[in-house]
């Protein structure tokens, strides 16, 4: 890349980074110490107001140390939401806007720490970790069968020899500061984890914005949508950031791993050289394995639902209506476009716009505050003394309230038996109606369900003192029970 090429690169990046925005801003400082104490960590989502009140506690203590800030919380919150410093979601379990850390901010706390406790670069370690890594990649990309063989072997003759040594007595176990090195390795690699979920799932949801923006200005058909939708889908799964993350995910859940993960965090806990970690160092040890699994079940779940939305984005009416909006805001545009090469903003029109009617204006002064005062009750409650109600009450109240079918069944089937057949006014004939016209709606809804309707015919039906022309619904067996 050419010197001028990287200038400009260099350029894109501070004027869009979040972490860029973080460390050049005037109170960088505030800024990483607020977001540290509040969203690093275990509390990585929290709800807007309660934010708003955390920060503003912190602003009050760090003030009276003798720092100078002169906003209020939901104001510098807002400011590091735009530069992109902390991000703002609905939250699917409260009603509640929530706010969390950008992989940029992320990326600028990380840089700050390694000031504050600067990594030995050159350890044993280190070294081993990159040995490691380089022959097992020499091994499995090697496609000489016999090469991959011969490297198998050596490595079954260094084990065999160890396996050989130990078995005569021999034991070399790793002094406590190396071990503490190696603990230290682990933790720094751990630290890299959050912003790398953060940064999956910023670049899923970028491919999503994508996916969706593609659709819409797309004229395809229906099934055609369906297909762009789950070959989206698969772009998802398949894309950089979702090809890395289902594989970590897979190794991290699973159970075999994770118990071997387990276990040797305990093991490692257990040793002599473990008192020499300090005890920030042991807490993170034993929470590495569950912080992981929640991260990543977090990032698998907005995949999963961004899968699902896409779907519902296509099968519901709302793509058709913004793809009605799109081409209604493009044809103003157009129309816009021609216009402007004739006419110019400042030209004057002979037409009027009949504007919505703008609310009265009064002054604050006119108004009068709420006296809760003003709505106190003055009488004195009155003390009723309470009653004794009967069962048949209680059960004349619920059938007022709903069709007692039971009891409509029950004379349907009476009547049944009695003549072969019935029709609604046969029933009522010999069971009047208990319920009023309840009674009629309950018996026609048993007709749509277990009688035939003939068609074309009706019948005189009694209810109460009323009568009243009903089609004919013929009952033919009895109603089961």
């Amino acid at each position: 890349m050419s010197l001028v090429r990287r200038a400009f690169a260099h350029q894109r990046i501070a004027e869009t980074h979040a972490a860029w925005a973080i460390l050049r801003s005037q109170n960088a400082h505030i800024v990483l110490t607020i977001l540290e104490h509040r969203l690093a960590g275990e509390h990585r989502r929290v709800p807007a107001p309660e934010l708003f009140e955390q920060v503003t506690e912190d602003l009050e203590e760090l003030r009276s140390a003798g720092f100078e800030l002169p906003r209020t919380a939901q104001e510098y919150v807002s400011d590091w939401r735009r530069s992109g410093i902390v991000i703002r979601r609905p939250s699917t379990d409260t009603r509640e806007e929530t706010f969390e850390l950008s992989p940029g901010a992320l990326a600028a706390m990380q840089f700050v720490e390694e000031l504050h406790t600067p990594r030995r670069t050159v350890t044993e370690s280190r070294l081993a970790t990159i040995q490691n890594l380089m022959s097992q990649l020499v091994m499995e990309t090697d496609p000489d069968i016999a090469s991959r063989l011969a490297t198998l072997e050596a490595e079954k003759a260094r084990i065999e020899d160890k396996i050989q040594r130990l078995s005569e007595g021999e034991l070399d176990v790793l002094d406590g500061e190396k071990a503490a090195e190696r603990i230290d390795e682990i933790l720094n690699l751990v630290t890299e984890v959050p912003s790398d979920f953060a940064r999956v799932r910023q670049e899923v949801e970028g491919l999503n914005h994508g996916l969706r923006e593609k659709l819409i200005d797309s004229d395809d058909s229906r099934s055609e949508v369906l297909e762009n939708i789950f070959r989206g889908v698969d772009m998802l799964a398949d894309s950089d950031a979702g090809r890395s993350f289902y594989g970590f995910y897979a190794l991290l859940l699973d159970p075999e791993r994770g118990l071997e993960f387990e276990d040797a965090i305990q093991t490692i806990t257990e040793r002599n050289f473990a008192q020499q970690i300090p005890p920030s160092q042991m807490r993170a040890l034993r929470r590495m394995l569950p912080v992981m699994q929640d991260r990543s079940t977090e990032v698998h779940q907005v995949l999963t639902s961004f899968s699902r939305s896409l779907r519902r984005f296509v099968q519901s009416q709302r793509l058709a209506e913004e793809r009605r909006l799109n081409r209604e805001l493009r044809a103003a545009l157009k129309d816009a476009l021609s216009v402007s090469e004739i006419l110019r903003p400042t030209d004057q029109f002979d037409v009027e716009l009949q504007l919505s009617r703008l609310p009265q204006i009064s002054s604050i002064s006119s108004l009068r505050l709420k006296n809760p005062g003003d709505y106190r009750v003055e009488t004195v409650l009155e003390e009723n003394t309470t009653g004794t109600v009967s069962f048949e009450t209680i059960q004349q109240l619920a059938r007022t309230m709903d069709i007692d079918m039971s009891e409509l069944e029950v004379n349907v089937n009476a009547v049944i038996v009695e003549h072969g057949t019935a029709t609604i006014g046969e029933v009522l004939e010999h069971f009047p109606a208990t319920q009023g016209i309840a009674s009629i709606v309950g018996l026609v809804v048993l007709g749509q369900e277990h009688g035939r309707w003939l068609v074309g015919n009706t019948e005189q039906v009694a209810w109460n003192d009323r009568t009243g022309q009903l089609e004919t619904f013929l009952f033919t067996e009895r109603i089961p029970q």
